[in-house]
């Protein structure tokens, strides 16, 4: 196992120490990043498209911005195959500027846990007062809009986030869509989404920002890339954050995203731990509307969808026909980027593979909203014959499988399981509401695999 500390240095005059906490580990000093260009880059020029808007947000929103940078920077050139004592676990310490240290130092405990729960690593996050040249960084707004957004909303390029902004956009709420992207695919996705929505309900009635955020392969000395990718939310909620700070006190982050996905029950043992993500789970949102609260910002996330599933946001989806013809153009899966191959071992685009989970969830989805599966996916009727559950085709078919199976056998097991994944205590409330989305969720996915035939070597 090797431990690992990132230095982040903002300002040709930053050269304090950096406050190191791990020792005995690699020391990796970031790019430097001398002027508010260069960070503003580096964070998808975030603060730049917003300023086009009229819109600036506070020193302190780009403290987090920054923070969740320097996150993302470990969290995907930190390999856990290679640097972690039990292949997943890692030891991380980021050392990072602020516009105020003692604010985020009083945070810090509160940040190291959540990014625990989040990514299941083991994090030290130290903070120091930022130089004195860039003490202040963020210029004056350049431009101005006739009237500003009234919330924000997360934009993926999937089907929830895209439903979540169509349901805000019939309700004639005023939105600013915000965006981040780590692949070409996952880019275009976004586009076709945004263009479909403006062609939809007209030029002008939201704004979007949309942001690459990444670091170039090998950033991290001694260690090797790593693509599990599980603290990516905390920079999809911190550049979100950056943007509310700047429409103003109180706006709502628009979390769509439906309530089976956010639990993330495991459906099989094997995927408790590492397998398991949770980048909306109802503790980490609570977290991180905690941190906010925190250090002084204002905004706040909320899930309107988390007692809903996936098929049932698609059913009562505000604007069902635009829904059904637009649909083709989100993407869902959760390894978009790989290249898939037809029945001729012929290439073809990537796009939904149509077995991963998330894929499952969305054909699920679809049967259950407009009562046909998915036929975007271009490949065969699932029970046409078994599949291999050795082989991505058939595994998390298999899984599904048995977590349905677990549950019809014991139908009462649904109000302890909802739990395995963490805590529910910010929402005592909602316990039976969250059993309920869980059932119905796994019942959609019993919809489409009924007559499936999962077994290992398919048939």
């Amino acid at each position: 196992m090797s431990r690992h500390t990132l230095v982040m240095r903002i300002g040709a005059d930053d050269v304090a120490d950096p406050g190191q906490r791990l020792t005995g580990g690699f020391v990796t000093e970031l790019p430097r990043y001398g002027s508010f260009a260069s960070i503003d880059h580096q964070i998808g020029d975030t603060i730049t498209q917003l300023q086009s808007m009229g819109l600036r947000p506070s020193e302190r929103a780009l403290d987090l911005a920054v923070l969740a940078a320097a996150i993302t920077a470990a969290d995907t050139r930190i390999s856990r195959d290679s640097d972690a004592q039990d292949g997943w676990t890692r030891q991380i310490e980021l050392c990072v500027p602020v516009s105020d240290s003692r604010v985020w130092t009083d945070a810090g405990l509160l940040i190291e846990r959540t990014l625990n729960f989040l990514t299941g690593d083991i994090w030290f996050i130290t903070f120091r007062e930022r130089a004195v040249s860039v003490q202040t960084l963020i210029p004056a707004s350049t431009g101005t809009l006739t009237e500003k957004p009234q919330s924000v909303c997360l934009f993926s390029g999937g089907l929830d986030s895209f439903i979540g902004a169509i349901d805000l956009l019939s309700g004639g709420e005023r939105i600013l869509l915000v965006s981040h992207y780590w692949d070409r695919v996952a880019s275009k996705h976004q586009k076709l989404c945004l263009d479909a929505l403006k062609e939809h309900f007209g030029e002008g009635t939201f704004e979007s920002v949309r942001a690459y955020v990444g670091f170039p392969k090998g950033a991290v000395a001694d260690s090797h890339d790593e693509d599990t990718l599980r603290g990516r939310s905390f920079l999809f909620f911190s550049l979100a954050a950056l943007a509310a700070d700047a429409i103003g006190e109180g706006t709502v982050i628009h979390v769509p995203e439906n309530g089976l996905i956010s639990l993330n029950v495991p459906l099989d043992p094997l995927r408790l731990g590492a397998l398991s993500t949770r980048t909306t789970h109802p503790y980490y949102m609570a977290r991180f509307n905690e941190l906010l609260r925190s250090v002084g910002l204002t905004s706040r996330l909320e899930n309107r969808y988390r007692h809903r599933t996936k098929g049932q946001m698609v059913a009562e989806c505000a604007d069902a026909a635009f829904l059904r013809a637009a649909a083709a153009n989100t993407m869902s899966c959760s390894s978009p980027a790989k290249m898939r191959f037809d029945q001729d071992e012929q290439r073809r685009q990537a796009k939904n593979c149509g077995h991963c989970v998330p894929c499952l969830i969305r054909r699920a989805a679809l049967l259950h909203g407009f009562g046909a599966d998915d036929t975007e996916y271009q490949l065969e009727y699932l029970g046409a014959k078994a599949l291999d559950s050795t082989r991505a085709t058939g595994e998390h078919v298999r899984s599904f499988q048995f977590a349905i199976a677990q549950l019809a056998a014991r139908p009462q097991r649904a109000r302890f399981d909802i739990h395995k994944p963490g805590p529910l205590t910010d929402h005592p409330g909602d316990w039976g509401a969250y059993e309920q989305v869980y059932r119905d969720g796994i019942g959609e996915v019993a919809a489409l695999l009924n007559g499936v035939v999962s077994r290992p070597g398919g048939g």
